[in-house]
């Protein structure tokens, strides 16, 4: 009987003898995993890919405006009507579509005579009438060789005044698709080299951020951290810039 116990107590040690050599390499094993993993989490490379592409405006605004001066309302607003009548007409003839003309409303500023210390009377001098005309066309070369050529108005005794045209992009949602995955290729090929470099290789990509969009004229370098939307230019070059982060192995 006593025998039977001591097999038992030997038993009973052995195993627990095993289960702690089972606990101790279990966590052993645990402890060299959880080192790799924060060996390769810690073990990063951040890089900055870009992307450049010159592009060519496809859709155009053009804002003008025209204005008369008479003493008597009912006769400036006359001129003004029979002036815009030939400002469009002028355009209709250079090849812009009805469809694609706005006229805005009237505006209307009292002009006072003055008195000899040059202070304002309440006696009224004229009536200044003015009025803005907009031409939107995806016929860009059209309406800027237009917009180019308006000061002929001038010559028909109208108070014409040409603004600069503004110039749009109208593909640039799709775009900016296609320059993003540029520009994260490009920051995987800066990650490669600079990996390459002191010998080891680059993981999988941990995490990426896409920057601002610049668009700016060709020949311009300006960046805004709130990214820029240049309409002041017919060409145009859009940047896109993604921040990533790669895995580093051996």
């Amino acid at each position: 009987m006593g025998g039977f116990r001591e097999l038992k107590n030997v038993q009973i040690i052995i195993l627990g003898l095993c289960i702690c050599a089972a606990t101790i390499t279990s966590t052993m094993i645990l402890s060299k995993g959880v080192m790799q993993v924060m060996k390769l989490a810690n073990e990063t490379i951040n890089v900055t890919g870009s992307a450049e592409k010159n592009i060519f405006s496809d859709y155009i605004t053009w804002n003008s405006k025209f204005s008369c001066r008479d003493s008597k309302m009912t006769s400036a607003f006359e001129k003004l009507k029979s002036d815009l009548q030939k400002v469009k007409d002028y355009l209709l003839a250079k090849g812009i579509k009805e469809e694609e003309i706005i006229v805005s409303q009237i505006a209307t500023e009292i002009l006072y005579k003055k008195n000899e210390k040059g202070n304002s009377t309440n006696e009224i001098e004229a009536y200044c009438l003015s009025q803005g005309i907009e031409a939107r066309s995806y016929d860009v070369k059209k309406v800027d060789d237009i917009a180019r050529q308006s000061t002929e108005l001038i010559n028909k005794g109208i108070q014409f005044i040409s603004g600069s045209p503004e110039y749009f992009y109208t593909k640039l949602a799709q775009l900016k698709h296609e320059m993003l995955s540029q520009a994260t290729k490009d920051a995987k090929l800066r990650a490669q080299g600079m990996a390459q470099s002191a010998g080891n290789k680059i993981g999988i990509m941990r995490s990426a951020r896409m920057g601002t969009f610049q668009i700016t004229p060709v020949n311009s370098y300006d960046v805004s951290w709130y990214g820029n939307n240049d309409t002041s230019s017919y060409e145009k070059k859009v940047t896109a810039v993604v921040q990533a982060t790669f895995a580093i192995g051996e």
